[in-house]
């Protein structure tokens, strides 16, 4: 449905935030982030429990999910495809996340681009209220992008940066409105992306 141009490659290079290699640090921050957007008593709950569900997190990657996992935290949304890198991770990973008690969805997506189907399942992810994840066929490469504009504020996207570590971004008006123009200069019809997503980015 959409494609990154050659034009584009490298604008997507550069991480969309702060890179650590700190779970438990990056999962305190999510849980502020997811706080600091609360609307009742539960906020004090998220800043201080990581692990509790007020503080919504998407992972993005094969390696940010494992070391999510190993912390503690299972993701709400993960999107993994069996590489880290364009290589098969290893077996630690690959066994430590084929959970069977997690809820999965297949999806195919081809190499710098973004499918009709794996953007259709990361909206229904993100409205399920169990975790649900993501096994694609091709590559996850820019899922990131969807992932922002479609989450609610409050929550965190993480990614791996190639070599250096993970990438939160919280989710905000403001990465938000980075996303989207991202998003909007890939290759494709972006008004059908949206409502696959199921994402009207006038309202957001």
């Amino acid at each position: 449905m959409l494609t990154l141009p050659d034009s584009l490659r490298d604008a997507f290079k550069d991480p969309l935030g702060p890179v650590t290699t700190d779970t438990d640090a990056l999962l305190a921050e999510a849980a502020e982030t997811a706080a600091a957007h609360a609307e009742t008593t539960a906020a004090d709950r998220a800043a201080a429990d990581p692990t509790v569900r007020d503080a919504p997190i998407i992972a993005v990657g094969d390696v940010v999910t494992y070391h999510l996992r190993a912390a503690g935290r299972v993701p709400d949304v993960a999107v993994i495809d069996g590489k880290t890198e364009r290589e098969a991770v290893d077996e630690e990973i690959e066994a430590s996340l084929a959970d069977p008690e997690v809820r999965r969805v297949s999806v195919s997506n081809p190499a710098a681009s973004l499918s009709a189907e794996l953007l259709s399942a990361l909206a229904t992810a993100l409205a399920d209220d169990e975790p649900t994840w993501i096994e694609v066929t091709g590559e996850e490469d820019l899922a990131t992008l969807p992932a922002i504009l479609a989450a609610s504020n409050g929550a965190s996207v993480v990614y791996g940066q190639p070599g250096e570590g993970m990438v939160r971004v919280p989710v905000t008006s403001e990465t938000r409105a980075e996303a989207r123009e991202l998003f909007e200069a890939l290759d494709g019809d972006v008004d059908a992306a949206y409502d696959a997503l199921g994402v009207d980015p006038d309202d957001r």
